[in-house]
């Protein structure tokens, strides 16, 4: 054998392919678990930026935007699988690896994906941001896992509901156990609302919009979208929703303010505090926790048709400007000011109707937001707790006597909702505030379930919205 033939390889090294679209979902997860950002920030930027490139079409979009979230939607069910097929505990496991996995595990039994074409393509992926050695290792465990369909995996790594429920309901719809407890004891009932709830945090939410009067109705919106573009929303008057595939920042009245993007729940919201009634004055009204703007610039807009003014208060300036950019071309008087709402600039007891959407763990919107399902934990309640009461009690003293105030939170969560709203009422933990409840159902019309009141609480599976809660008080003395 002469030196040329010992010295070629026995087997020619194949570089391995660049798949643009999953090399984006990956760099997305990597962003959420490294820096804990939130996909709906991250992916945005990531998909501009290939279309700006060329590597991107519409379904290019598509498959990396699915991808994304439907892995973290699944999380806990892949992992409890990706844990069945490997000799090692998860956590042993390197993070980008089982981004990686789970990817894999999304496309084989979470997409209609052929076997060959999501297996090969996680690999090269694989090779491409992991190197060969650890992308053999997830061929390994990924042709594992495609042996089986969802339903015979889900069966496999799911303890029996007759032994153990919450966990069980945890692993099949991907929930950690502490929210699947607590989402429960907020719904009540048996099995079948809380498995529709729970199913529905896994469903990939509409695209809502609203129409803030004054600008643009919701009727002369829907003319512009067209029948294939849009449909009327469920409840709100001012709703607009856009069918799959819409893109909200190519319309026209999204880009000049005169409509927003915002779940049809925060607008039936800030409509209620607007159409509570009142007697006397109906001049000044505050939103004491205005970021991003989305209540606010509604709540602007109505004011500005009764020749109210609006004040917008936010504590963080970056959330302050978002603020001003949501109500800037309002067509009424209105003020944003970066102030801290647990020690107010006002005076008391000047404002008509005031509105707390108060800092929560947002387990009400874990359709939009599937990570912070993974990264909230029980005890973050503890830290929410002392603000959401010393904010509704300073809501309760900027407010004038016979004026009302809502208290809202994008959360189901009892230690969140009513059990705040009654330990300030009733003097837990400060003095008890001189307030009654207002009956919020009768200003939701035609919303189907709002429960036994006084308070409302909407739900993702029922009402098609994110799980806004609100209570409604006036004012007595």
């Amino acid at each position: 054998m002469n030196e040329q033939a010992r010295r070629r390889p026995s087997k020619t090294y194949r570089r391995p392919k660049k798949d643009p679209v999953r090399i984006l979902a990956f760099e997305a997860l990597r962003a959420v678990d490294e820096r804990a950002a939130y996909a709906n920030l991250v992916l945005p930027p990531l998909l501009k930026k290939a279309r700006e490139a060329g590597d991107f079409d519409n379904r290019d979009a598509a498959l990396a935007t699915e991808l994304v979230y439907g892995t973290l939607r699944r999380q806990g069910t892949y992992d409890a699988i990706i844990s069945a097929c490997i000799d090692r505990p998860l956590r042993q496991v390197d993070p980008p690896v089982l981004d990686v996995l789970a990817l894999g595990a999304h496309q084989l039994l979470g997409t209609r994906i052929p076997t060959h074409a999501a297996v090969s393509a996680s690999v090269e992926l694989a090779r491409v941001v992991l190197g060969d050695g650890r992308a053999k290792f997830v061929n390994a465990v990924l042709r594992k896992i495609s042996k089986d369909d969802l339903d015979a995996w889900v069966e496999r790594v799911a303890p029996p509901y007759d032994e153990d429920a919450e966990d069980h309901l945890a692993v099949v719809h991907s929930h950690p156990r502490w929210i699947v407890s607590a989402l429960w004891d907020a719904l009540g009932g048996g099995r079948a609302g809380i498995e529709d709830l729970l199913e529905a945090d896994n469903e990939r939410p509409e695209v809502t919009l609203v129409a803030r009067p004054g600008r643009v109705s919701a009727d002369a919106l829907l003319d512009t979208l067209g029948e294939e573009s849009g449909l009327p929303g469920r409840w709100s008057p001012y709703a607009v929703r856009l069918t799959e595939g819409g893109e909200p920042g190519a319309i026209d009245a999204v880009r000049e303010g005169r409509a927003g993007v915002q779940d049809e729940g925060s607008q039936l919201v800030a409509v209620a505090l607007a159409n509570a009634p009142l007697e006397g004055t109906d001049t000044r009204w505050l939103d004491g926790c205005a970021g991003p703007g989305g209540k606010a610039a509604l709540l602007a807009a109505l004011a500005a048709e009764r020749g109210a003014h609006l004040l917008a208060s936010e504590k963080q300036p970056h959330r302050a400007r978002l603020v001003e950019r949501a109500l800037a071309g309002n067509p009424g008087p209105y003020q944003v000011i970066t102030a801290d709402g647990t020690r107010p600039p006002w005076r008391p007891g000047v404002f008509d109707r005031v509105l707390v959407d108060v800092p929560c763990t947002g387990l009400g919107a874990l359709r939009r937001r599937p990570e912070a399902r993974w990264r909230r934990r029980p005890e973050d309640l503890e830290g929410f707790a002392p603000l959401q009461r010393s904010l509704l009690r300073e809501a309760l003293k900027a407010v004038r006597v016979g004026g009302v105030v809502g208290y809202a939170t994008c959360s189901p969560h009892l230690a969140e909702t009513r059990v705040v709203v009654e330990d300030v009422l009733k003097g837990r933990g400060g003095p008890a505030a001189e307030a009654e409840w207002v009956d919020a159902r009768p200003l939701m019309p035609g919303v189907a379930a709002l429960g036994d009141g006084p308070d409302v609480q909407l739900w993702p599976h029922v009402h098609g919205t994110d799980a806004m809660y609100l209570a409604l008080l006036r004012r007595t003395a």
